[in-house]
């Protein structure tokens, strides 16, 4: 059961991550680490760079080129500029398409992950108790509310939990904003303080020292 307990809050946290740091950050991340690993299409991506490379520097050189006064060179380099340009616009729809659908493969196991485990978790297990609350204690509407939808009367049921992990998670995060901003806060204060009070002025021995 703490097994269960512990991965309602890690969904819920993950869930809170992924809508705070954005689902575009992510897939930038996680794509920029695949294309770290020694794969085809960290490959692909090395020999785009290397391609973009050399069509800017034939780009360059053309540009500096004459067509009048040197028309045979600015010829040669037209023609390797265009065919440089067209296996690049080729390499970049590769190269996109290959994103597209990591992104889209990204996509779909981050919702599973997340917001597909939210919805699934309480519906398998509704009747499963997450524990009991002491006997007596509370009286019996707030027994069935905790209960609900379908957990024995009494204990404490995935939904109730799950809202529970909600509220922490959400609290735990804006405190931790709160006391971020604070710290920074006082830094920009202390640094503007110091840079308008401007140098230490030196000590009368320090000058007289420095004098000599």
């Amino acid at each position: 059961m703490l097994s269960l307990l512990l991965l309602v809050l890690a969904v819920e946290l993950g869930a809170h991550f992924v809508n705070t740091v954005g689902a575009a950050t992510i897939n930038n991340l996680l794509w920029n680490l695949y294309l770290a690993l020694p794969t085809q299409t960290s490959k692909q991506a090395a020999d785009k760079q290397k391609l973009q490379k050399e069509y800017l520097t034939i780009r360059r050189d053309l540009n500096a080129t004459s067509s009048q006064d040197q028309f045979a060179k600015w010829a040669k380099l037209r023609r390797q500029h265009d065919k440089l340009l067209e296996q690049l616009e080729k390499t970049k729809s590769s190269h996109d398409a290959t994103k597209a659908k990591f992104d889209s493969t990204v996509g779909i196991l981050r919702w599973l992950g997340t917001t597909g485990l939210k919805f699934l978790l309480p519906f398998w297990y509704a009747k499963q108790p997450m524990f009991w609350l002491p006997q007596g204690w509370f009286p019996y509407y707030v027994e069935w509310i905790l209960s609900f939808p379908r957990a024995p009367i009494g204990s404490v049921s995935i939904a109730s939990w799950q809202t529970a992990c909600t509220g922490v998670v959400l609290l735990l995060s804006d405190t931790i904003t709160a006391i971020l901003g604070l710290i920074v806060g006082a830094k920009m204060a202390e640094t503007q303080s110091a840079a308008e009070k401007g140098p230490i002025p030196q000590s009368r021995e320090a000058r007289n020292k420095k004098d000599s």
